[in-house]
Parts: structure tokens; sequence; C-alpha cells
């Protein structure tokens, strides 16, 4: 069982476990990481871009300086980290794809699309996104609507399928199980366990302050290589299961504050 009255930060995947796929907080998501906010540190690491997650999450919740200081970012995988710097969003390091990195990956999909017979021939929005320091294949389109999105790969087959293949074009990269329908590219030490290293380090933070949580924390999943790193895990079904979480360590939180 783990100890959550001692966690100083609590770290959370995106897609499946703060939000659908792609998707905006909730209401009742968008109120409860406000309060979170008010009583502890959090971070957010995601495959999506920094656009995307202002879009996402940053819009979605009530702007108060003192508690944005409270947020990290850390978009594509942990290749890039944001911290707000009491007036804007500030950039504190990017591991970036070379030109060349990115014609291997783009050859290997070209590749990997010949290989197998399951990818559809259409797409909604981008089905390869360059990301800078990330590449994310989305099989029906990064804009494909999220109960579609759902039930393409429910047993997870065709991307341990898709990532087989990759893996034996992309053998000096990190290719992970993304989203719902997606694969995630970065370079080979770039990961959530990457991030949540390099966050204890900027705030000085044991491994025991830290808790993660996750929807992808199987062998394969872009949340399994977390499990690595010593820091407490809990993997949700869905964010459905993240708020409950959430809300107990709040009501915690302002009981110990009480004592």
């Amino acid at each position: 069982m783990i100890d959550l009255s001692g966690k100083k930060i609590l770290v959370f995947d995106l897609d499946g476990t703060l939000a659908e796929s792609k998707q905006s907080l909730d209401a009742e998501m968008s109120v409860l990481l406000d309060q979170l906010l008010g009583v502890m540190k959090v971070a957010i690491i995601t495959g999506g871009g920094f656009v995307q997650l202002q879009k996402q999450v940053i819009e979605k919740i009530k702007f108060d300086i003192r508690k944005f200081k409270n947020l990290y970012i850390f978009p594509t995988k942990g290749a890039m980290m944001y911290a707000f710097d009491g007036l804007e969003w500030k950039k504190i390091y990017e591991m970036s794809l070379s030109s060349e990195d990115k014609e291997k990956i783009i050859q290997a999909f070209v590749k990997v699309r010949e290989e197998v017979d399951f990818l559809p021939k259409e797409h909604t929005g981008e089905f390869l996104e360059d990301r800078g320091s990330e590449f994310t294949f989305s099989a029906l389109g990064q804009d494909a609507a999220p109960e579609i999105k759902k039930h393409w790969d429910e047993d997870i087959s065709k991307r341990i399928e898709l990532k087989k293949h990759l893996d034996k074009y992309l053998p000096e990269f990190s290719v992970e199980i993304g989203g719902s329908t997606s694969i995630d590219i970065t370079q080979k030490s770039i990961n959530k366990a990457y991030a949540i290293e390099k966050l204890c380090s900027y705030l000085n933070l044991k491994k025991e302050d830290v808790l993660f949580i996750g929807d992808a924390i199987f062998e394969g999943g872009n949340d399994y290589c977390v499990t690595k790193t010593g820091v407490d895990n809990i993997d949700v079904d869905d964010y459905n299961e993240t708020k409950d979480i959430v809300r107990n360590i709040i009501n915690l939180s302002l009981k110990n504050q009480d004592k």
C-alpha cells in the first residue's frame, strides 16, 4: 500500500489519465487540478506538444500565479520542460531530434506501412506528426473522434505489432505505445523516466517525494519506464479513476494542514 501522506508532487500522464485522448480536461477534472495545485506541486508528462498542452490543460485551469508556479509541464515525453516564472511559461530545456534522425523515422514508417495490413488508408488529421523532439504516429489521425480511437486497438495488439516492426528499423530510438492509437518515438534516452529524473533534480526532490499516475504502466507502454526510476506509481484504467485518487490526496493534504 502506497503512503500518500508524504508525497510532495504528483506526476501525471495526460491522455487516458487526466482526459480522453487529445481532449481537454472536463469541468470536474479542471476543478480538481485547481484544488490540487493549491496544496501541492503537480507535473504533467505527455507525448503532445506544448501548444496542445495549453489547450488541453493550462487554459482549463483558473489562472492563479501562486498555483501555476506549482505546475510543471513536460511535452513530448519529457524532451522539453516548462515552468511558470510568474509572468510566462519558460522553457527550462529541450532535446530536439536532428534532421537526420527525423528522416530515419519517416523512412521507417514508410517501410512499416508496407509490411502490415491493418493500418487504415484514410485518416482524420495528421497521422505522422513532427513535434521537434518527438515523432508521433496516430493510426487514425490526430483529429479522429475519441470514441472511434477507443475501439480501434482495445487489446493493444496492433500497436504491439507496429512497435516490433519499428524497433527493427529504429534500434537507436525509443519506440513506445502512446495513446489509444499512437506510437511515440524519441531519442533513446528520452522518456517519462528521464523527465522524472530531471524534475527531481530541478526541484531537489527525493524519489519517495514523488507519485506517478498513468494508464499505460505495462511493458511497451509509454508509462512503463517510470517503474525503473524507483518512484511510487499507480496504474489507472481511465481519468475517472484518477479523479478518485486526486480527491483522496486533496482531502488528506487538507487534514494534515489542520493538525
